[in-house]
């Protein structure tokens, strides 16, 4: 992959099959960095199998794919770096420059003449591959078997603006979709088409009560008793400057990524981390860490009240539910919206390939951001066809959607 910008990003590809590609990251240090690059990792859809920093030094042992845009990857890892030429050493997040860029927002509208199940994964896939990120969908079928999707997207090119790009996201939408495709159309979206895409904001009282509580339950999501391994502990005397805290848990895609997002939040700098997967399935991670103020956490409540969040954040990274909606099915995931207002990515990839997998088809789908329990969540709320969704139990669907978010597939 060759060595550029001055050694900020490498990725040395895998020897042989089977082999990680490791990834290097070596830059300034800011607190976050860790959330920031796990992130972008995630959503090229790769898993972390090791992991070792120190300072401004990352090294991480990724499983890769055979359609990886590595170059792409190098090029989104970069841009998260903080600066060579910064002049401040160490670069803290401050409140006012923790916000991302705000992105353009446009609305991709098109007819297709009749529905088919794996319609909206083959969508989320061309979206994907063209670096479009879905914002918020909005899905209708009409009574004579026409879908007229809304896709509100943003462009991390940002070129979405020109005819040129324009153009080459139509032709691959045509080239995925066939002769379904009616008629496609991309407009920019001022704030009162957004405004009126938004649906719904209730949500009942039984869902948020159940799925949003910021407690451990009695039985783990998956149906395995809550007692299982899972521990979060903190270390004062290892280190004469940094807080240890060592975790042991079961292993689920965006594990690191949950765990730095965790941090970022509670404005903590991670100085050296190490992180292993078995092939059982469990994982250790070791990070020493500081608070804002360049000090170890010192305060009992303190300690107990991070140690409390990571747990909960590890057991329940993501909420998955199936209820009734009047007399439709409607499955319902959330997951928490980190500080700087980014949402966990490839959520909506990973819901419309466990839905298809299910053979059930999506007859609507609305996504938004709901304050629940002091937090900000990024809801989705898909309503099943009614047809489908009767052949296969909600727990099945429940269990499918699950497991291919967390990985355990």
């Amino acid at each position: 992959m060759g060595i550029l910008r001055e050694d900020v990003v490498v990725i040395s590809p895998a020897e042989k099959a089977g082999d990680p590609t490791v990834i290097s990251v070596n830059c300034p240090d800011k607190t976050g960095l860790g959330c920031d690059l796990c992130r972008i990792v995630l959503h090229f859809g790769l898993s972390i199998a090791r992991g070792d920093g120190k300072w401004c030094y990352i090294v991480l042992w990724v499983d890769g794919k055979t359609n990886t845009r590595w170059d792409l990857l190098e090029k989104r890892l970069l841009e998260v770096c903080p600066s060579y030429f910064s002049t401040s050493g160490i670069d803290y997040y401050r409140p006012a420059n923790q916000q991302p860029k705000r992105l353009d927002v446009y609305l991709l509208k098109f007819w297709c003449s009749c529905v088919r199940k794996e319609l909206l994964h083959d969508i989320t896939l061309v979206l994907f591959d063209l670096e479009l990120t879905i914002k918020r969908v909005k899905v209708s079928t009409t009574p004579d078997g026409k879908v007229m999707d809304l896709f509100f997207i943003t462009d991390t090119r940002e070129l979405l603006h020109t005819k040129e790009r324009q153009g080459e996201t139509i032709l691959h939408l045509k080239t995925a979709l066939g002769d379904i495709l009616e008629s496609c159309e991309i407009e920019s979206a001022g704030e009162e088409i957004t405004a009126c895409s938004q649906g719904t904001s209730f949500l009942p009282s039984a869902i948020t009560e159940d799925m949003f509580s910021l407690g451990l339950p009695a039985r783990h999501p998956g149906g395995l008793l809550a007692s299982d391994p899972i521990s979060v502990t903190v270390d004062n005397s290892l280190s004469p400057s940094h807080t240890l805290i060592q975790i042991l848990c079961q292993d689920h895609k965006g594990l690191i990524y949950d765990t730095m997002r965790t941090l970022k939040d509670y404005n903590i700098q991670v100085s050296y981390g190490r992180f292993f997967a078995n092939r059982r399935g469990g994982c250790e991670l070791d990070l020493f860490i500081v608070q804002a103020d360049g000090k170890k956490i010192i305060d009992r409540n303190k300690q107990n009240a991070l140690c409390s969040r990571l747990r909960m954040e590890l057991f329940r990274p993501l909420r998955v539910a199936v209820v009734s909606r009047g007399p439709d099915t409607e499955l319902l995931v959330a997951n928490p919206v980190e500080l700087s207002g980014r949402g966990r990515p490839l959520v909506f990839h990973d819901i419309t390939l466990a839905l298809k997998n299910l053979n059930i088809q999506i007859f609507s789908v609305e996504i938004g951001r709901h304050m629940i329990c002091d937090r900000e969540w990024e809801v989705y709320r898909i309503l099943l066809d009614e047809g489908d969704s009767h052949h296969v139990s909600r727990n099945m669907i429940e269990e499918g959607v699950r497991k291919l978010l967390m990985g355990w597939e």
